[in-house]
C-alpha cells in the first residue's frame, strides 16, 4: 500500500496508474482535510464489490434462518413444474 499525496500523484497519474494496475498495489492519495481517496486497479475493484454483495447476501440469509427459528415460517406445498 502507497501513499501519496495529491501534487505527486497530479504529476506521476500514470506511474500510480500502472501501480495499481499491473503490481496489484492500492494507493491511497492525501489530500486536505482527510479528504483522502484510493486508487485501485478495477480487478480488486470488481472483487471487493462481490465480496460485499456475498457478504449482503450471507445476512440475508441468516435473517431468514433466525425468522425461521422464532417461528415466523410458513409451510407451502412444492408446486411440480410440467414439461413445456
Amino acid at each position: 500500500m502507497l501513499a501519496v499525496n495529491y501534487s505527486t500523484v497530479r504529476n506521476n497519474l500514470k506511474t500510480y496508474c500502472d501501480e495499481a494496475t499491473d503490481n496489484g498495489e492500492t494507493v491511497i492519495v492525501t489530500r486536505k482535510e482527510e479528504k483522502n481517496i484510493v486508487i485501485i486497479s478495477l480487478e480488486k475493484y470488481n472483487q471487493l464489490e462481490k465480496a460485499a454483495r456475498n457478504a449482503e447476501y450471507l445476512a440475508m440469509i441468516d435473517r431468514g434462518i433466525a425468522q425461521l427459528e422464532a417461528g415466523k415460517g410458513q409451510m407451502h406445498e412444492l408446486i411440480e413444474v410440467g414439461d413445456e
